[in-house]
């Protein structure tokens, strides 16, 4: 008789949908951008802030689509005004790898 091996716990990573493109992936491969309590629009990098999230893939294509279609608008529920969709978009540009 062998002696019984001790099992690996298999961590799962969460999936969530990218708002843009609509594919399901990993958390951790996308990036969050959370409505605060406050009301506030912005990009959570830790994925951990408090409010309303949405995720989008750290591809430009993704980005600009989720920005200008309203998409992220939806998925918030909240109107974005242009002040706060050129800041996620530059903060988001930012973290896109380089290609």
């Amino acid at each position: 008789m062998s002696p019984k091996q001790p099992r690996q716990k298999v961590r799962r990573q969460p999936q969530r949908t990218c708002i843009a493109c609509r594919q399901v992936q990993g958390k951790r491969a996308l990036l969050r951008i959370v409505r605060t309590p406050d009301g506030v629009v912005e990009l959570d990098p830790t994925g951990r802030k408090s409010g309303r999230g949405a995720y989008v893939h750290a591809s430009a294509e993704c980005v600009r689509s989720s920005l200008s279609g309203g998409a992220l608008s939806r998925a918030l529920k909240v109107p974005i005004d242009q002040n706060t969709r050129e800041e996620l978009e530059s903060q988001l540009s930012a973290s896109l790898p380089a290609e």
